[in-house]
């Protein structure tokens, strides 16, 4: 037997599973014995496409990492590149729930997209601090000018991002909002929270776990 739906238009298909879902989980555990149910459609293709894309990204970002390894020549130096991901993802949630967008296939797509995009933020402040350790400059110094002079160039790029987002975002139809505001709320969140957070844990790693050598630091 084939039970087949269309929702309405302005709709995902999504919106219209998701409340269904604990109904239906419970109907399937009262069937009989050699009685199953499955769900197709857009849902099977939407599992199907989480599972590729969660392969390409962590192939990617395995990639990524043994090209930072080799860039700067460390293996703790690009964990600290990967840091600011996480609350990337948490404001790409937070812009999702706001905003009552469903997390589909397009909104993890827009959220794994944000994970290139973040790292090439924290890429040009880190870069920075690395050009002003081979200088011989101090640590504090290397990281105040690190947020100070790279604050415009990453603003700069975050903001035109965000704002080429928004009229897609208003505009797009069900498609494309969760992607743009799961990629604006990240962007927003993420850009606040590297220009903080790097220098502090750069300092960490120097000054209290001595991962990272710094000449003339003794503490």
């Amino acid at each position: 037997m084939t039970v087949s739906a269309f929702p309405i238009p302005g709709l995902l298909p999504s919106q219209v599973l998701t409340p269904m879902m604990p109904r239906i989980e419970e109907f399937q555990k009262n069937l009989p014995p050699g009685y199953f149910l499955e769900i197709g459609g857009e849902y099977e293709e939407q599992v199907k496409g989480f599972k590729q894309l969660s392969v390409v990204m962590a192939v990617s970002v395995a990639l990524i990492y043994m090209a930072l390894v080799l860039q700067f020549r460390s293996a703790v130096k690009p964990l600290l590149v990967f840091a600011a991901i996480p609350y990337g993802m948490a404001g790409a949630f937070a812009g999702l729930a706001v905003m009552g967008q469903p997390f589909g296939f397009m909104a993890f797509l827009g959220v794994a997209s944000l994970v290139g995009v973040i790292v090439s933020h924290v890429i040009v402040l880190f870069d920075f601090i690395e050009e002003a350790h081979h200088k011989g400059e101090p640590l504090r110094e290397a990281l105040l000018d690190a947020g100070i002079v790279r604050l415009r160039p990453v603003m700069i790029t975050v903001g035109a991002t965000v704002l080429g987002l928004v009229p897609l975002a208003m505009h797009g139809g069900p498609l494309w909002e969760p992607l743009c505001y799961a990629q604006i709320g990240g962007l927003t969140l993420a850009t606040f929270i590297t220009l903080l957070l790097v220098p502090v844990l750069y300092s960490i790693f120097v000054l209290d776990l001595k991962l990272i050598r710094w000449d003339g630091v003794t503490r």
